[in-house]
C-alpha cells in the first residue's frame, strides 16, 4: 500500500505517522477555514474525519463552554484524537468516535456547527453523507467545508491516481450536491493557495 493511501484511511505505523504529518500539515489551512465562521462558546460542533484530533483542539478554543464531538474510520485516527484531547475528554466536554459519514450515529438536531478539513475526497457519496450531515444539524446549523484543492489545478490530479478512493471536487460540485441535500446560503471563497472554503445553514 502506498504510504499516501494513509491520507483516506491511516492504518499502523504509518498511520500514525501520516496523522501527525496532517495535525501540522493543515493547521493554516484549518485556521483560514475556521475564520469564515461566528462560533459561540456554548456552541456543540462536529468535526466529521477528525484525522489526529488537532480541529478538536481548535474548536474546544473557540467554544470554551461547548461540547465537541470528533468521528474518524480510522482507528488510528481516533486514538491520536483522544490521545490529544484527554484532559478534556476526561471533564466531558469531548468524545472521540469512530464511525462512517455515511450513516451518522447522532439523532437528528444534535449540533449546532459541522466541519469537513481535508476529507470529503475519501467520502463514496458526497450527496448522501452532506444528507447525513443535514440530518444531524439543528435547524439554524452551519456546515464548514474546507479543502486545500479546488478541482481545477491539474497538478492535483496526480493524486487521485496515487490515492486510492480520492476524488477532487469543484466548488460547483460541492454546491450542487449541497443544495440537494437541503442546505441553503451557500458561501465559496477561494484563496490564492486555491484553497477552498464553503459555508452553508440548514434553515430554521
Amino acid at each position: 500500500m502506498s504510504f499516501f493511501q494513509n491520507t483516506c484511511k491511516p492504518k499502523g505505523f504509518a498511520g500514525k505517522v501520516m496523522v501527525n504529518m496532517m495535525n501540522a500539515g493543515h493547521a493554516a489551512l484549518a485556521e483560514w477555514g475556521l475564520a469564515h465562521i461566528e462560533i459561540q462558546d456554548d456552541d456543540f460542533c462536529l468535526d466529521i474525519g477528525c484525522g489526529g484530533g488537532a480541529n478538536l483542539k481548535r474548536l474546544l478554543e473557540k467554544s470554551p463552554n461547548g461540547r465537541i464531538t470528533g468521528i474518524d474510520y480510522s482507528e488510528v485516527s481516533v486514538q491520536k484524537s483522544k490521545k490529544l484531547n484527554r484532559a478534556v475528554i476526561q471533564e466531558g466536554r469531548c468524545e472521540v468516535l469512530q464511525g462512517n459519514v455515511m450513516n451518522l450515529p447522532f439523532s437528528k438536531d444534535s449540533f449546532h456547527l459541522a466541519t469537513a478539513f481535508e476529507t470529503i475526497y475519501f467520502w463514496p457519496d458526497i450527496q448522501i453523507a452532506f444528507q447525513q450531515v443535514y440530518r444531524v444539524l439543528k435547524n439554524g446549523g452551519t456546515f464548514l467545508i474546507c479543502n486545500e484543492s479546488n478541482g481545477k489545478n491539474t497538478k492535483d490530479e496526480k493524486w487521485t491516481g496515487i490515492i486510492q478512493g480520492m476524488t477532487i471536487y469543484t466548488s460547483g460540485q460541492i454546491e450542487k450536491a449541497l443544495k440537494n441535500a437541503g442546505f441553503s446560503k451557500i458561501e465559496v471563497d477561494q484563496n490564492k493557495k486555491d484553497w477552498l472554503c464553503l459555508v452553508c445553514k440548514k434553515d430554521n
